[in-house]
């Protein structure tokens, strides 16, 4: 009799490791006291990772419901509602043995390979962001995805507890082939500035320059440049714009000698995060 006790715990010991915390459980959670800025975290980068060792059995059952782990997430896409766990979890191991951080911006699925990434759409507001899934869960019939705290607030989702979302399954491969098709577009656009403003030798040279971002805030700009500036060698810049209300800041690469130039710094800066890049004239 003790000995079966005693293995029972052990496989309850082994279920608790797999599964999210914030996900089979009904006890009381919330948001931090103190909420963090959240436009200034980043979305996860998509990134060639090893699978989760313990993460990613080829089926597993919670409450009594059996549920089988994807081969790959490739082509997934689904709508359903999301939920958001946060403070109750915040610092204990998830699903992939990494330390939940509702600061981060991550989520639990219950099917999807761990780790792997999402672009989720929130379809009331048209908000998106992209989470690395790295736990498991939400284990609720009408639950597709658990959000962190970070990846709620961005979303929109906070206040109401629950949003209806679409989650689209994405890899490096994915964000890095759209970066080069805005890139191509941008180019595209460039060259139709210059051949339409510059027909006679009277105008003057268009010059061309690849924006990183625009940012409502100096620091945040600078921060920015910064990090740009120590992985190229291009002349990174910050270029201000008075607006009626607030001043835009924007971090810029450049002049450039071309545009064909500034789309191979883009596809340089993909892998930094920075998937929004374009070309710019003046």
């Amino acid at each position: 009799m003790k000995r079966h006790i005693v293995r029972h715990l052990s496989l309850s010991l082994v279920l608790v490791n797999l599964w999210s915390c914030g996900t089979i459980t009904e006890q009381q959670d919330g948001a931090p006291r103190v909420k963090p800025d959240v436009a200034n975290i980043p979305d996860a980068v998509p990134r060639d990772e090893p699978r989760s060792k313990y993460g990613n059995p080829a089926s597993y059952e919670v409450f009594g419901k059996r549920y089988y782990t994807l081969a790959s997430s490739e082509n997934y896409v689904e709508r359903g509602k999301a939920s958001w766990y946060g403070t109750k979890f915040h610092g204990r191991r998830t699903s992939s043995g990494e330390p939940y951080d509702m600061y981060a911006m991550t989520a639990a699925h219950k099917t999807l390979p761990l780790p792997s990434y999402a672009e989720v759409t929130n379809l009331d507001n048209g908000r998106k962001i992209v989470v690395k899934i790295n736990d498991r869960g939400p284990f609720h019939d009408d639950r597709l995805i658990d959000l962190s705290y970070s990846a709620a607030t961005k979303l929109g989702i906070i206040d109401k507890g629950t949003g209806n979302v679409e989650v689209r399954a994405i890899t490096k491969k994915n964000v890095t082939a759209s970066a080069n098709i805005r890139a191509t577009e941008n180019v595209a656009k460039a060259a139709s500035v210059s051949n339409a403003v510059a027909p006679t030798s009277t105008i003057g040279k268009v010059v061309l320059f690849l924006q990183v971002g625009a940012f409502s805030t100096m620091s945040r700009a600078e921060q920015i440049r910064q990090q740009v500036q120590q992985q190229i060698e291009e002349r990174v810049h910050i270029s201000p714009v008075e607006r009626a209300q607030t001043p835009l800041y924007r971090v810029r690469v450049g002049p450039l000698e071309s545009a064909e130039y500034g789309e191979r710094i883009a596809s340089r800066l993909v892998d930094m995060g920075f998937s929004d890049t374009r070309i710019v004239t003046e």
